[in-house]
């Protein structure tokens, strides 16, 4: 087969994982769990693949790493991150787990861009012997080059198998028409967004209202940026399908050490920490309050 243009900067570590190199930066793979309920109880459902960047040895915020890619080099380091993920996630994840990969809908200008991309992946996916089926393509929250090219994307990744989420849901006034036009199998709702809902008791039944809306259209949800206990109590009551957060797991470098999670923890023991709801800065009233679905 063909060689990816991902693989062509990868450079193979003694542990098994695979680090990238752009300029003067090496890249790395952290990746960060994302929790599913399930019957009172949390569990490893999947992870998200995050990159870090490194120059010298010492790390570089991430807002200033990508802040410093010139647009023409940025479609070469998302398909590059890509490629690190998938090829760290057949190293040392657990292969029942699903991943999330981001695609930032700006880069795709034309249908030639989508092409591409589509071909980098499927090929690098091959090399780390990676189903489709395990992999959710991750929208960020940018603009798309050309809705048409977005469209032609999306088709072509549901077409090759890929499951398709929508991130940062609520963040701008536009995002339902784009959940109308997308379709997408998952919706992770923006995380200042709803820290700010949940503080009330109005915002916990709009919460609660769209979820339940989504989940009737068979479309799952998860919560982001989970990083109190009682917001963990709350997405619950809301009946979120996946929580993300500092709150039950930060992000690590690969090779992770995630494998010391037990596979089902109770929500207050073992590594899901007690969400108490007194802790919130405006506790939700009972009146608001559901059991989750």
């Amino acid at each position: 087969m063909p060689r990816s243009a991902g693989l062509a900067h990868i450079v193979r570590n003694a542990d098994g994982t695979s680090s990238g190199v752009w300029g003067i930066h090496t890249l790395k793979s952290a990746f960060q769990p994302i929790f599913a309920f399930e019957g009172g109880k949390l569990r490893i459902a999947a992870f998200e693949g995050l990159l870090r960047a490194f120059r010298e040895g010492e790390s570089v915020p991430p807002g200033r790493f990508f802040g410093g890619v010139p647009a023409v080099d940025r479609f070469h380091v998302e398909t590059l991150s890509r490629t690190l993920h998938l090829l760290n996630a057949a190293a040392c994840l657990d292969p029942d787990k699903t991943l999330f990969v981001n695609f930032d809908p700006s880069l795709f200008s034309d249908r030639a861009v989508v092409e591409v991309a589509l071909r980098d992946t499927r090929l690098v996916m091959h090399e780390a012997g990676i189903h489709p089926s395990r992999v959710v393509c991750e929208l960020t929250e940018q603009k798309s080059g050309s809705l048409a090219a977005l469209h032609f994307l999306v088709s072509q990744l549901r077409s090759h198998g890929f499951r398709i989420a929508v991130d940062d849901y609520g963040a701008d006034d536009s995002d339902i028409s784009r959940i109308e036009e997308l379709k997408p199998d998952i919706v992770k709702f923006d995380a200042q967004w709803i820290s700010r809902l949940m503080q009330s008791g109005p915002g916990f039944a709009l919460l609660k209202t769209m979820v339940t809306t989504f989940s009737e259209r068979g479309i799952a949800t998860v919560f982001e940026g989970i990083e109190e206990p009682w917001q963990l109590e709350v997405a619950e009551r809301c009946g979120a399908s996946m929580v993300q957060g500092f709150v039950l797991a930060r992000p690590e470098l690969a090779p992770t050490s995630f494998a010391v999670f037990s596979h089902e923890a109770d929500i207050g023991g073992g590594h899901a920490p007690v969400a108490d709801p007194d802790r919130a800065p405006h506790a939700v009233p009972a009146t608001a309050t559901a059991t989750a679905t």
